[in-house]
C-alpha cells in the first residue's frame, strides 16, 4: 500500500466526516482509515437506551454501518450499501466506548463485501456485521484525491 493511497483515504475520512451529521450527532469519531479500512467509535450515551436499558441496537447498527461506509469509500470511488446484515452477540451498556473495525473481505468491480466487528472498550464483541457495497459514478473528493 502506497502513502499515497492512506492520504488519499484519509482525504475521504475527513471530507464524509464533515458531511456527516448523522455521524456528528451521535458523537462517532473516526479513528483510522486507510484503503479498505476504517476504525470508528462511539460512546453509548442514556439517550441510546432502549426500555430494557441496553444499548438499542439500532445505534449499534448505525456504528458498524458508518465504519462500513467509510471503509468502501476509502478508494476514493463513491459506493453505497446494498445488502447489510447485523447480529448482537452481547449488549452494549451505557457508558461503553464502542469501537467499530471495517475490514475489506472482497472486491472486484463494482461489488464489495466488508466485515465490521463493534466491541467495547474490553473487548467484548457487541456485533458482527457484514456489508455488500456497489461502486458508483463518481468521487468523494477531487480524482486525483
Amino acid at each position: 500500500m502506497s502513502g499515497h493511497s492512506v492520504t488519499v483515504a484519509e482525504k475521504v475520512g475527513r471530507a464524509i466526516m464533515e458531511r456527516d451529521a448523522s455521524s456528528r450527532f451521535l458523537g462517532v469519531s473516526l479513528e483510522e482509515i486507510r484503503p479498505g479500512y476504517a476504525r470508528m467509535s462511539m460512546t453509548v450515551t442514556a439517550e441510546m437506551l432502549n426500555g430494557l436499558g441496553m444499548c438499542h441496537g439500532g445505534f449499534t447498527y448505525t456504528l458498524a454501518d458508518d465504519a462500513f461506509a467509510y471503509a468502501c469509500n476509502s478508494h476514493n470511488r463513491n459506493a453505497v450499501a446494498v445488502n447489510c446484515t447485523i447480529s448482537y452477540p452481547a449488549a452494549a451498556r451505557l457508558g461503553d466506548r464502542l469501537i467499530a473495525e471495517g475490514v475489506e473481505v472482497h472486491r472486484k468491480g463494482r461489488s464489495g463485501t466488508y466485515d465490521v466487528t463493534v466491541a467495547n472498550q474490553d473487548g467484548e464483541v457487541v456485533a458482527l456485521f457484514r456489508g455488500q457495497c456497489r461502486v458508483i459514478d463518481g468521487h468523494v473528493v477531487g480524482e486525483d484525491g
